[in-house]
């Protein structure tokens, strides 16, 4: 008999877009899903070189999936890497902003932001304090830790559903920090 490791059910998953009833514990499992990358996606040094190689495979990412994106990596006002695939418009420019200000803002993910809201019983953008002209708590921007050091830039991408910005910026961060991979 073969066993088969088991797989997580999709649906069992939070969805930050659903206006649905979500599965019990889905929220809280994302909560500590999004923690345990922090912990774990950290450099131990961070460079320009660094930057590129990380902007150069979420392109070549995004290009061999055709996903309609745009990229970005910024330290402080700094671009350090910036483009814009096949798809992405205009808008896309105006969610990374405000994305990658939530997570400089907070220092850490922008999706984490967003979700703790939803923790606390509602959504951080039905505070009068949270400009929503200036920031976003939807996922897509995650900083740039270097271990012992903290957020010394962020990764922003935009164009697809947030949950999904994320997970590709977390699929390319490991990929980056996981030499051989």
């Amino acid at each position: 008999m073969t066993h088969t490791p088991a797989t997580p059910d999709p649906s069992s998953e939070y969805d930050p877009d659903s206006s649905e009833p979500q599965p019990h514990g889905s929220l809280a499992a994302l909560i500590g899903g999004v923690l345990a990358e922090m912990d774990a996606l950290q450099f131990a040094s961070f460079s320009k070189d660094d930057a590129l190689d990380l902007g150069l495979l979420l392109v070549e990412l995004g290009r061999q999936r055709s996903l309609p994106i745009a990229v970005d990596i910024t330290k402080g006002e700094q671009v350090l890497f910036h483009a814009a695939l096949d798809g992405a418009t205009p808008d896309n420019e105006r969610w990374i902003n405000a994305k990658k200000r939530t997570a400089q803002r907070y220092e850490v993910p922008s999706l984490l932001v967003g979700l703790r809201a939803r923790a606390a019983g509602g959504r951080i953008e039905d505070n009068a304090w949270f400009d929503q002209m200036e920031f976003a708590a939807h996922g897509g921007a995650f900083p740039i830790y270097v271990r012992g050091t903290g957020a010394v830039a962020v990764v922003t991408v935009s164009g697809l559903p947030q949950k999904a910005d994320h997970d590709l910026v977390v699929e390319a961060l490991r990929t980056v920090l996981t030499p051989g991979a």
